[in-house]
């Protein structure tokens, strides 16, 4: 009898082990199958030059004459600022949000897209901060913590940059500062089980350190995960063919969300 629950229990005891080799197995296969879908397709940056003058005519509004001090817009943040998914800048959100601001009132806008493909937070602090202070901007958009929840950057890390950044902004800049939240990225096809639950999760967790710093230093909050979030879970025409960053189609949705918001 002995021998007999001696050797069920090993049986147990190997049956768990297989199991638990299993799971592991399964989320590190569906977790490199993230990145190494985003590697194989490798998207490039759109040919993005990181400055232009958008003037009343060519945003459509012919019969304006633009302003003689051009309203200055500097756009800060990742590859989905600098339009990684498109082929033109023209189709990013940064430059669709400058026209929309053209056509509002016939000023001339001059954008400086600040976005470095797979920059962080404290990459922004190090490498784009003090160019954007430099631009003297009447306007900013901050669009950043997509890649700190990829990177595995703490929440308590990302909150202490976040808030060295309007900080900053702040004090140096005489800018209306937008920041923006960060939507849910990611189609089916892309993230597995149990990756889109854990980064569902996070995007809401920095999302909330995003707010309660926008509260803190009184800028301007934008929304764009909850009106995108039942769109960005399913695949379709808004995901670009690493079925992460956006298509053309969707970085047009963000900056109708983005200039609604600004202009509400």
């Amino acid at each position: 009898m002995r021998i007999f629950h001696f050797r069920q229990g090993r049986l147990v005891i190997l049956i768990i082990a297989l199991v638990i080799i299993v799971i592991g197995v399964y989320l590190n296969r569906a977790y490199a199958h993230i990145y190494n879908t985003i590697g194989r397709v490798d998207l490039q940056s759109s040919d993005v030059s990181g400055h232009y003058l958008l003037n009343p005519a060519a945003a459509g509004s012919a019969g304006r004459t633009a302003s003689a001090s051009p309203l200055v817009y500097s756009a800060l943040g990742d590859s989905l600022t600098a339009g990684v998914g498109t082929r033109n800048y023209r189709q990013s959100y940064p430059y669709l949000l400058a026209q929309d601001l053209v056509s509002a009132d016939g000023r001339s806008v001059r954008l400086y897209d600040r976005g470095i493909p797979g920059e962080r937070s404290d990459g922004l602090i190090k490498n784009l901060l003090s160019k954007t202070i430099q631009d003297k901007p009447n306007v900013v958009t901050l669009f950043i913590g997509i890649n700190d929840i990829h990177g595995l950057i703490s929440s308590a890390t990302f909150k202490r940059n976040y808030e060295t950044i309007l900080k900053t902004l702040r004090a140096q800049t005489a800018a209306k500062i937008y920041v923006i939240n960060l939507p849910y990225l990611g189609s089916p096809s892309l993230i597995k089980f149990p990756y889109n639950y854990i980064l569902d999760w996070r995007t809401q967790e920095f999302n909330r350190i995003i707010k309660e710093a926008a509260v803190w230093y009184q800028v301007n909050y934008i929304d764009l995960y909850t009106p995108t979030l039942k769109l960005f879970k399913n695949s379709g025409a808004l995901y670009a063919a690493d079925s992460f960053h956006a298509s053309p189609a969707g970085y047009a949705l963000l900056a109708n969300i983005i200039y609604a918001s600004i202009h509400k």
